[in-house]
C-alpha cells in the first residue's frame, strides 16, 4: 500500500533539515492539538500554508519528505498506562519504542504530563531489533524518568507489548512570532495492530497534529476557520479502544463515534 504523498499541495514549499527543525522547534515539552479530518481537508490546509505562509517549510531527509513510523506500546497486565489515560489521571504515562523505519533509528520513549496539560517526552536510543520488548536497561530508563517526574508506577512492572501503530508522516516547520516556532505533522494510512493480532486501518482520514508552545499555530487557526476543532485522540488509547471494544474509553468516545469507527476497515 503506497502512502498519500500530498505532493500537489506542498509543491514549491522550501525544505528544512532535521537538525534545523530540532534546533528551532524541538518541543519535547509542548502542547499537542490533534484533529481527525478527511484527506481532502489536509490538501486544502497544505495549499493554504503554501499560498499564505511563505515561511512554512517541509522536512526533507535524504531526499525524502514522507516517512514511515512504527510505535510499539507497552503496558502492565492490568493496563496501568491505558487506564490512567482512560480515567484522565493527572499523573498518567506511556512507555513505547518509536522506530523510524526509513532510517532505522529507534528510541525508547516515556511520555508524561507537564504543567497546564503539556506533554513531556523523554527518549533514549534503542536497538531496533529489540523494539518489541523492553530490556532491563530500558526498564531502568523508564523507572528513572517516572521517578524524576514524580509519577506513581508499579515497583516491579511486567511490561508487555499491547499495541503497535504504523503510519506515514510528513512534518512541517511553522515559524511563529518572537521565535515561537511550531511543528505540524500529517499522519496517513494509520494502522493499529493489537497484541492479539487484530489489525484495523483508518481509511480516508488523516490525523493532523500541531505541536506548539502555549500559543496556537497558524495551522490551528486555519483549521478552526474551516470548522475543525481539536479532538481528544491518543494513538494508544484510541487504538486500544478500537481494537478491544470492551475497554472503558470515555475520553475518546466522541472521536470514536464521530470519526474513527465509521472509517475503520481491516488492515491489508
Amino acid at each position: 500500500m503506497s502512502a498519500r504523498t500530498l505532493d500537489g499541495p506542498v509543491t514549491g514549499l522550501p525544505t528544512v533539515t532535521l537538525d534545523e527543525l530540532q534546533a528551532r522547534a524541538c518541543l519535547q515539552t509542548r502542547v499537542d492539538r490533534k484533529y481527525v479530518v478527511p484527506d481532502a481537508v489536509v490538501d486544502d490546509l497544505l495549499t493554504d500554508l503554501r499560498d499564505g505562509c511563505e515561511a512554512a517549510r517541509v522536512l526533507r531527509i535524504d531526499g525524502r519528505e514522507v516517512f514511515a513510523y512504527e510505535s510499539v506500546y507497552f503496558d502492565t497486565p492490568d493496563l496501568t498506562c491505558y487506564l490512567g489515560a482512560a480515567h484522565r489521571r493527572r499523573r498518567r504515562f506511556k512507555v513505547r519504542t518509536r522506530t523510524y523505519l526509513d532510517s532505522g533509528a529507534c528510541f525508547a520513549e516515556v511520555k508524561t504530563r507537564g504543567p497546564r496539560g503539556s506533554t513531556v517526552k523523554t527518549r533514549a536510543p534503542y536497538d531496533r531489533d529489540l523494539r518489541d520488548r523492553l530490556t532491563p536497561e530500558a526498564l531502568a530508563f523508564a523507572r528513572a524518568v517516572l521517578d524524576a517526574a514524580a509519577v506513581p508506577h508499579p515497583d516491579d512492572p511486567r511490561y508487555a507489548p499491547t499495541l503497535v501503530t504504523r503510519y506515514h508522516r510528513r512534518t512541517f516547520l511553522l515559524p511563529g512570532p518572537h521565535a515561537a516556532d511550531s511543528r505540524l505533522t500529517v499522519d496517513t494510512h494509520l494502522i493499529w495492530t493489537a497484541a492479539r493480532g487484530s489489525a484495523l486501518r483508518l481509511d480516508g482520514l488523516s490525523v493532523v497534529e500541531t505541536k506548539t508552545g502555549a500559543t496556537p499555530s497558524g495551522a490551528d487557526r486555519l483549521l478552526w476557520r474551516r470548522g475543525h476543532r481539536p479532538v481528544r485522540l491518543s494513538k494508544y488509547g484510541t487504538g486500544m479502544a478500537a481494537t478491544t471494544p470492551d475497554l472503558p474509553c470515555t475520553p475518546w468516545r466522541r472521536v470514536l463515534d464521530r470519526h474513527v469507527t465509521p472509517a475503520l476497515v481491516p488492515a491489508e
